[in-house]
C-alpha cells in the first residue's frame, strides 16, 4: 500500500508539472530595426507585471523565470514605436518600427522649421514635455537652468519683478537684451505672456541662427511658440493653483542686546562714553525685519484653454489670471501684482486642390490674437536710500514699532504742527517717530506702508496672422501682418504725513515780503500743499508687414530650401501726464484726481507734460536664406540680411549681415552605419555677423539748445545787443554706424542607445565692434564731444548639454544637465586712459570698465587681513621706512600696495570681483510611474561676486547686519572683519573687497510632484484627466553669500549692475498645490 501510494504521488506531480510545462516556458528573443540593426536597451515587460528586462549589445533578450505561454510582451524604445508581441512559442525575433515623428523632430528657426537632424546652428529648444513640468507666472523665468549658453537673473522677489537674460555674456556696454518674436512678431518684452499658453521656445544663439533677423540679433534670438488648434474633439482643459509665498532668507540684523553693546562700543572707540548703561536690559527688543514681511503671502492661478478642429479648421481659445501678493508691502497694498490674459488662435486651410492640380493648388491663414491687462503696486527695491526694507535694516531694535500714549502727548509738544500728520494703522494706533537727524531719510518702515502709492497699469494687445499659398510644388508665398499695441501709465496720490523731522509733507503758507521803488512793502501769501495727485498714460505701437517667398525640395538624395523675404517694421509712442498739489478729496480716493487738486501753475503746483508723438522709428530689410543637404550627411547654409534704420543717418543707413554654416552627419556615413550603440553624430561649425541698432535715436546727428547768448555790434558808443538764441548742443558725428557682434560657432551633437542619451557641445567666440561711446575733442572747441564707433569687446565660451531618458515597463525616467562657461573681455575704448565708470554709491565707485578686464568688474582696493598689534602696523613700511598705513591702528585693515609705489592710494585700486558668473548650469531631471510624476529643476552659478553694500556707513546709529558679530576685538579675534568703529581714520570702509562675497550658489528653483487618478474613475464624472499636485518653488538655496539674496541683477538701464546688492528685495521660497482638469 505504501508503495502504491509514493507510485500515484509520483505520477500526480509528473502530470502537474507537465501541466505547467504547458501554460509557462523559458523566453527570449531578439529585438532589432527594419535594417537588422540591434536595438540596444528596448525594455521588454511582460504585459500586466512587473516582470522585465531589457536588450543587450547583441540585440538579445531572455526572462531569468518562466513566462507564460499566453502573456503579451511589450518592447519599448525611444525613437520606435511600442509593440506588444504574443509569447507563442518562446524564441522571438521582433522587429521595432521606427517613430518616423519622433525621429523627424523639428525646431523652430526664423521663417521657418527645420528637422534637427540637418540643423547646422547652434538652437536650444524647450519643448511642452518640458514647460510642463513647471508653474512659472513669469514666460522669461521658464528658461533658468533649462539650456545651456543663456543666463537668466531673477531681479528680486517682488510680485511684478522680471528677469535678465543674457545669451552667451554681456554682449555690448549699452542694450544686452535679446530680441523676442512671439509667433513671428518682434515684441519689447515677454512679460505679458501667460505661461500657460507656450507650446515651446527656441533659444537662437549663434550669429548663423539670428542672421535671418540681422540688425536685432546681436545679442540672441528668443522665439516663443504659442498653443495651437488641434485637430479632433473639442477639448476644455482648466488648471488651478493656490500658493503660499516666504522669503527664503530674511536678512539677519543686531537683536537690542547686541545693537546696545555694538554702539557702546563704536562710542568707546571714538573716545566717547558708553551710550547704553545696561544692553542686556533691552533684551531681544524690535524686529523689524520680521515685523516687515507678510508671510504665507498668496499667489493665486487660474487657466482654461478650449480647442479642437477638424481637416479645415483647428481653433484654441484661453483665458488665464494671476494675482500675486508681495512679501513686503502686499497686505498694504503696495507690492501686488494682478495680470488677466486672453488669447485666441485660428488655423483654417482655406482651399485645398492638390488632388485636382498641383499649381495654385492650396491656401491656409493663421491667426492669433492675446490681449493682457495688469495690474500692479511696487516698492522700492535694491536701493539703500530709504526703501521699506533698506528702513527696516536700519531701524534701531531698541525702537518700538508704535509709540505708546505718553510717547504720543509728548509729540504733541515735539512735533506740534506735524502732529495732526502722524501716521496711524487701521486700529487707529500711532506708529513711532523716528528720530531724523540719525536716520535721515530712512523711516518707520510699517509707517512708510501705511501711506498711498502708485498703482500702475498695462494693456497690450498683440496680433498677427498669415496668408499662405502654394504656387507650385514646394513654392509658396506667404504675407504676415503683426501689430504690438500697448497702453502704459500710473495714477497715485500721496496725503500729508509726518514721518520724522526729515521727512514730513504738510500744508503750510508762507508769506514773500516784496518793495516797490518807492520802498513800499506789499506781503503775498502762497500756500505750499501737503499733498498732491499724478497721473500718466503711454502708448506704443508696433506693426510689422512681411513678405516670403520659399521653396522646398528633395531631388534624390538632394534637399534644397530656399527662403527670399522683404520685412518692414514701425514702432512709435506718445504720451501724456500732469501733476498738481493741493488734493481736495482725501477722503474718497474715487475722487482723487489730478483735475480736483487746489494748485495752480502759476505757484509751480501743477505741470503737464506730454508728446503728440515720440521719434518713430523704422526698419526696412530683405533676406534670404539658402540650405541644402546631401542625404542628410552634408549640410550647407548661406543667410544674408539687409537692413536700414532710421536711428543712422545717410551715411550709414543700411547694413548688411552674413552668415554661413556646415554640418556633417557622420552617423550617415557607411562606416557607421552598423555601430548600432551610437544613434547620431553630427559636427557643424557656423559664422557669421549680427547687428544692434538697439542704441537710440539720431546719435548722428545733435539737437539744437535755445538760451544762447548772441552778441551784434562792435559794443562801441552802446551799440551792443545780446540777443537769446538757439546753437547746436555739440558736434554732430554723420559717421555713426552699426554695432556689429562677428561670431564664430563650432558644434557638436551626438546620441547613443537609441536616442535615450544625447549630448551637445559648442565652443563659440563672439567679438562685439563698434559701440557707442564719446570721442574725444580739444578742450578748446567748447563743445561737448560727439558719439562715434570705438568700443570693442569678447565674450568666449563653451557650452554643454547632457540627456538621458528611458522607459522599463509602466516606469519611465529623464535626466538632464547643462554648463555653460563665458568669459568675457573689454578689448578697445580708443585708448589705454579710457575708462567707463559704470555705478557709484557713497562709499565710492564701484564698477567701471576697462580694457583688458571684463565688463563690468568691481573696482577697489584690496586687503591682507587685519592688524592684529602695534608692531604689525609698525611692520608694514615701505622701502625707505616709511608706515605704509600711518593712520591706522590694531584692528583696522590692511590695504595692499599694488603699484609697490610705497603708499596706499587711488592708483592702488583694481578688480575685486564680477557680478556675472564664469559657469552657469542647471539639472533637471523626474519620472513617471503608474500616474505618479516627479520632477526637479536645479539651477545655479559659480565664480560670481555680490557687492555687499546694504550697510550705510554715513549713518552711525543704525542697526547692523550680524556679520559685524565677527568683527575684531582683539588680537587673534578677526583677520576678515575690522574693529567696529563709526568713523575710521584709517578708512576701513572704503570702496574694497571686504565688501565683496562669493555669489556662487545652488538653487532648488522648481521640486513638483503630482498624480493623475485612473481614467476608469475620472471618466465616471465626465473627466478624461484628472491630476493633483504639489509643488515647492526655491525649496533650498546652497550659498555661502550673507546677504539677502546671491541672485542679483542690480540697476541701471541696462542690467550693468548685476551682483550689487544695495538691499535687494529677496526671492521667495513658495509652496503651491493644483489641479490640472481635462474634459
Amino acid at each position: 500500500m505504501k508503495h502504491l501510494t509514493r507510485k500515484l504521488i509520483m505520477v500526480f506531480v509528473t502530470m502537474v508539472l507537465g501541466c505547467a510545462s504547458a501554460f509557462a516556458q523559458q523566453v527570449k528573443g531578439t529585438v532589432v530595426d527594419g535594417s537588422g540593426y540591434p536595438v540596444i536597451g528596448a525594455a521588454v515587460i511582460v504585459e500586466g507585471t512587473s516582470i522585465g528586462t531589457t536588450v543587450d549589445l547583441d540585440g538579445a533578450f531572455a526572462f531569468n523565470q518562466a513566462v507564460p505561454s499566453d502573456a503579451i510582451l511589450v518592447v519599448s524604445s525611444i525613437g520606435y514605436k511600442t509593440a506588444r508581441v504574443p509569447v507563442g512559442g518562446g524564441n522571438l525575433n521582433i522587429v521595432l518600427e521606427e517613430d518616423t515623428e519622433m525621429l523627424e523632430e523639428t525646431v523652430v528657426i526664423g521663417y521657418g522649421v527645420q528637422k534637427k537632424s540637418v540643423v547646422t546652428a547652434a538652437i536650444s529648444s524647450i519643448t511642452s514635455d518640458d514647460l510642463k513640468s513647471q508653474s512659472n507666472t513669469r514666460v522669461d523665468n521658464l528658461l533658468q537652468g533649462m539650456t545651456s549658453g543663456v543666463t537668466v537673473t531673477t531681479s528680486s522677489g517682488a510680485p511684478d519683478a522680471g528677469s535678465q537674460v543674457r545669451i552667451r555674456g554681456v554682449g555690448t556696454i549699452h542694450n544686452s537684451d535679446p530680441l523676442y518674436i512671439v509667433d513671428g512678431m518682434p515684441v519689447g518684452g515677454i512679460d505679458y505672456l501667460n505661461p500657460a499658453d507656450i507650446e515651446r521656445i527656441e533659444v537662437l544663439k549663434d550669429a548663423a541662427s539670428g542672421a535671418v533677423y540681422g540688425a536685432r540679433a546681436a545679442n540672441g534670438v528668443i522665439l516663443v511658440t504659442t498653443k495651437q488648434g488641434q485637430k479632433g474633439k473639442t477639448k476644455v482643459n482648466y488648471d488651478f493653483s493656490y500658493g503660499w509665498q516666504n522669503p527664503w532668507r530674511k536678512p539677519q540684523v543686531l537683536d537690542a542686546t547686541e545693537y546696545a553693546i555694538m554702539m557702546n562700543e563704536g562710542a568707546v572707540n571714538a573716545g566717547d562714553s558708553p551710550r547704553y548703561a545696561d544692553p542686556y536690559a533691552f533684551g531681544k527688543g524690535t524686529d523689524w525685519v520680521e515685523a516687515i514681511f507678510n508671510d504665507n503671502a498668496p499667489v493665486m492661478k487660474h487657466d482654461i484653454n478650449i480647442n479642437g478642429g477638424n481637416d479645415r479648421v483647428q481653433y484654441s481659445t484661453s483665458a488665464g489670471f494671476l494675482s500675486r501678493e508681495g512679501t513686503i508691502g502686499g497686505n498694504y497694498g503696495r507690492s501686488n501684482y494682478d495680470r488677466f490674459t486672453l488669447r485666441q488662435a485660428l488655423n483654417a486651410t482655406l482651399f485645398d486642390n492638390s488632388e485636382d492640380r498641383n499649381w495654385l493648388n492650396k491656401a491656409t491663414i493663421q491667426t492669433s490674437a492675446s490681449y493682457a491687462h495688469i495690474n500692479s503696486t511696487g516698492i522700492s527695491n535694491n536701493s539703500e536710500f530709504g526703501s521699506p526694507l533698506g528702513s527696516a535694516l536700519g531701524m534701531s531694535p531698541i525702537e518700538p514699532i508704535f509709540a505708546d500714549d505718553a510717547t504720543v502727548e509728548g509729540y504733541k509738544t515735539q512735533f506740534a504742527e506735524g502732529f495732526p500728520y502722524l501716521i496711524k494703522n487701521s486700529e487707529g494706533r500711532y506708529y513711532t517717530v523716528v528720530d531724523g537727524t540719525i536716520y535721515n531719510e530712512q523711516n518707520n518702515p510699517l509707517a512708510m506702508l501705511e501711506q498711498p502709492g502708485t498703482k500702475y497699469f498695462t494693456d497690450k494687445f498683440v496680433a498677427n496672422g498669415n496668408i499662405e499659398l502654394q504656387i507650385w510644388d514646394g513654392l509658396k508665398f506667404r504675407t504676415q501682418v503683426g501689430i504690438d499695441m500697448a497702453f502704459w501709465g500710473n495714477h497715485g496720490y500721496s496725503a500729508p504725513y509726518f514721518l520724522s523731522s526729515k521727512n514730513y509733507s504738510y500744508d503750510r503758507i508762507t508769506e514773500t515780503t516784496t518793495y516797490d521803488k518807492d520802498g513800499n512793502a506789499s506781503v503775498t501769501t502762497k500756500t505750499d500743499y501737503g499733498s498732491g495727485a499724478s497721473q500718466e498714460m503711454n502708448r506704443s505701437l508696433s506693426w510689422q508687414v512681411e513678405n516670403i517667398l520659399s521653396y522646398d525640395k528633395t531631388f534624390g538624395d538632394n534637399s534644397i530650401s530656399v527662403i527670399l523675404g522683404q520685412s518692414a517694421l514701425s514702432q512709435s509712442g506718445m504720451n501724456v501726464g500732469a501733476s498738481a498739489e493741493g488734493v481736495k478729496y482725501l477722503y474718497d480716493e474715487y475722487m482723487i484726481s489730478v483735475n480736483n487738486t487746489y494748485g495752480k501753475r502759476e505757484d509751480g503746483h501743477r505741470n503737464g507734460w506730454g508728446s503728440w508723438n515720440s521719434i518713430p522709428y523704422r526698419l526696412a530689410s530683405y533676406f534670404g536664406r539658402v540650405s541644402y543637404n546631401y542625404g542628410e550627411r552634408y549640410m550647407a547654409e548661406v543667410t544674408v540680411r539687409r537692413d536700414a534704420s532710421s536711428r543712422f543717418g545717410d551715411n550709414n543707413k543700411w547694413g548688411t549681415f552674413p552668415s554661413a554654416s556646415i554640418g556633417w552627419n557622420i552617423k550617415n556615413e557607411s562606416f557607421l552605419k552598423d555601430v548600432s550603440w551610437l544613434s547620431g553624430l553630427k559636427l557643424r561649425a557656423s559664422w557669421g555677423i549680427n547687428g544692434n541698432d538697439n542704441i537710440g535715436n539720431f546719435t548722428y546727428a545733435v539737437y539744437m539748445n535755445s538760451g544762447n547768448n548772441y552778441v551784434f555790434g562792435s559794443g562801441a558808443n552802446g551799440t551792443e545787443n545780446i540777443t537769446l538764441g538757439s546753437k547746436p548742443s555739440g558736434l554732430a558725428n554723420p559717421d555713426v554706424k552699426w554695432e556689429q557682434t562677428a561670431q564664430t560657432d563650432i558644434g557638436v551633437d551626438a546620441a547613443f542607445f537609441g536616442n535615450r542619451l544625447t549630448f551637445v557641445a559648442d565652443w563659440y567666440q563672439k567679438k562685439t565692434t563698434g559701440m557707442l561711446l564719446s570721442l574725444p575733442v580739444p578742450g578748446y572747441t567748447g563743445e561737448s564731444s560727439p558719439t562715434g564707433n570705438l568700443g570693442d569687446m569678447v565674450n568666449s565660451g563653451v557650452e554643454l548639454d547632457l540627456g538621458y531618458r528611458n522607459t522599463h515597463g509602466d516606469f519611465s525616467w529623464h535626466v538632464s544637465a547643462n554648463a555653460t562657461y563665458n568669459k568675457n573681455s573689454l578689448t578697445y575704448l580708443g585708448d589705454e586712459s579710457t575708462y567707463l565708470t559704470v555705478s557709484t554709491h557713497k562709499l565710492g565707485t564701484l564698477s567701471r570698465g576697462v580694457v583688458g578686464l571684463p565688463f563690468p568688474y568691481y573696482y577697489g582696493y584690496k586687503t591682507d587681513g587685519i592688524f592684529q598689534t602695534p608692531e604689525e602696523v609698525a611692520a608694514y613700511v615701505n622701502e625707505k621706512g616709511e608706515l605704509m598705513q600711518p593712520l591706522a591702528t590694531p584692528g583696522d585693515v590692511r590695504f595692499v600696495d599694488l603699484n609697490g609705489d610705497g603708499m596706499i592710494g587711488d592708483d592702488d585700486r583694481t578688480m575685486i570681483g564680477k557680478g556675472m558668473p564664469d559657469w552657469t548650469f542647471g539639472l533637471n531631471l523626474g519620472f513617471e510611474w503608474k500616474g505618479l510624476d516627479f520632477n526637479m529643476l536645479l539651477q545655479g552659478q559659480a565664480g560670481a561676486q555680490a557687492f555687499n553694500v546694504t550697510r550705510r556707513t554715513d549713518l552711525y546709529y543704525i542697526n547692523l547686519p550680524r556679520t559685524i558679530l565677527q568683527r575684531w576685538t582683539g588680537a587673534g579675534s578677526s583677520d576678515k572683519y575690522p574693529k567696529f568703529e563709526f568713523s575710521s581714520a584709517n578708512e576701513n570702509y572704503r570702496v574694497s573687497d571686504l565688501w565683496v562675497e562669493d555669489a556662487s550658489f545652488l538653487r532648488a528653483r522648481n521640486v513638483q510632484i503630482g498624480y493623475t487618478l485612473p481614467q476608469n474613475i475620472t471618466k465616471k464624472a465626465f473627466i478624461q484627466r484628472l491630476r493633483i499636485y504639489a509643488q515647492a518653488e526655491n525649496l533650498f538655496t546652497l550659498t555661502k553669500y550673507t546677504g539677502c539674496d546671491p541672485e542679483v541683477s542690480g540697476g541701471g538701464s541696462y542690467g550693468t549692475e548685476a551682483g550689487i546688492d544695495r538691499g535687494v528685495y529677496p526671492q521667495n521660497r513658495t509652496f503651491t498645490v493644483g489641479v490640472n482638469l481635462s474634459f
